[in-house]
């Protein structure tokens, strides 16, 4: 019993590998893990990125609600705050700005071969996580704690079920979608 056990308490891990390594490839199929690809999204000239990124929202949001109401999962939502959004939104885009990968794509170009993701990437990676860690305890009763909304989602702020958020979400991503392809972007 004790052996069924250990192996239960991997499963989760070797799931989020295999997903990991579908996602990587995912990615580098789409070619968000290609530098030119993720500068033309900064300068605004190649949707791709956005695009790969709406559908996987649209599809884990549906997923995700599907799969909570037939009972398979249980969501545990975080509480956030303005200030965790907004420092987190700095961090992320200054560290995409400066390397031209989000931590997603730099894993993708990393299994691709690509040096500058390697070093430069999975450096950033470490100092910012570093010095994050290392400010935490400072920041979580400073800025991290302003603005904060607890674990309020939309259908929670609106007092619906989640369905009526979720539908009109999907529908008016999907016609973005659409949009932009049509428009060649």
């Amino acid at each position: 019993m004790m052996q069924t056990q250990k192996k239960s308490d991997k499963a989760p891990l070797l799931w989020g590998l295999l997903f990991g390594i579908a996602f990587g490839f995912l990615l580098h199929k789409g070619g968000a893990t290609k530098y030119d690809v993720i500068l033309g999204q900064l300068l605004l000239t190649d949707f791709t990125v956005v695009k790969i990124m709406l559908s996987a929202v649209v599809t884990g949001m549906i997923g995700i609600y599907a799969m909570k109401n037939l009972g398979w999962i249980k969501l545990s939502i975080k509480s956030g705050s303005f200030g965790m959004n907004i420092v987190g939104g700095l961090i992320f885009g200054v560290g995409f700005a400066v390397l031209g990968y989000c931590p997603g794509t730099i894993a993708g170009a990393v299994g691709n071969g690509y040096l500058d993701a390697l070093v430069g990437g999975l450096a950033g990676i470490v100092i910012g996580s570093g010095l994050f860690a290392a400010l935490y305890p400072r920041l979580k009763t400073g800025i991290l704690a302003k603005g904060d909304f607890g674990d309020l989602t939309l259908p929670r702020l609106f007092k619906v079920n989640e369905w009526v958020v979720i539908v009109p979400v999907a529908v008016g991503l999907v016609l973005l979608l659409i949009v932009l392809e049509m428009a060649g972007l």
